[in-house]
């Protein structure tokens, strides 16, 4: 009968070991990454320099994180006005960072940028690894961030980025402190 217990008591444990270690490994994959949470850090080559670059580059800054390819053609639509936004608030502590999750070499997401006119820091990552990260649904994706790393603003699809509500947006982040 003991025998029988022991081997009733180390099973359970076993299986409430297995389910802890489960939860663990599984629970931060099943959160959302959303307008709230803390933005996920990311690795990518930042195209201008050919250095690693990530979103801890950015720390203390408001950033536009767009995440997009150069076969997307909502993507080529949306890139002007990230440019103008850009340019309108180049003096301030804000950033575009667009990365491209093209699997092709570099050289075809500068020559992409290159043909738009493309100032902002552009990103590239052909592991895709930041649409996991990101939990995107496809690409243009976009998240507003705060100097403080949280998502204030999700937008998939492409949008008018230098709009208004776009840019007094942005303002009102750089503002707080």
């Amino acid at each position: 009968m003991a025998r029988r217990q022991w081997t009733l008591v180390t099973g359970l444990v076993l299986a409430a070991l297995f389910v802890t270690a489960l939860v663990i490994r599984v629970l931060p994959e099943m959160r959302l990454v959303g307008v709230g949470s803390n933005a996920p850090s990311f690795d990518a080559v930042n195209l201008r320099t050919g250095h690693p670059s990530g979103l801890a580059d950015y720390r203390g800054r408001v950033i536009l994180l767009n995440i997009w390819a150069t076969w997307c053609q909502p993507c080529r639509v949306e890139m002007p006005a990230l440019e103008r936004l850009s340019r309108i608030l180049r003096d301030t502590d804000f950033r575009v960072v667009a990365v491209s999750v093209d699997v092709s070499d570099s050289a075809t997401v500068s020559a992409f940028a290159r043909d738009l006119g493309v100032t902002f820091d552009l990103l590239h990552d052909p592991t895709r690894r930041i649409e996991q990260r990101y939990q995107t649904t496809g690409v243009p994706e976009t998240f507003v961030i705060d100097r403080h790393g949280v998502i204030v603003k999700k937008v998939i699809g492409a949008v008018s980025w230098d709009s208004p509500v776009n840019e007094n947006l942005v303002r009102r982040l750089l503002n707080e402190p």
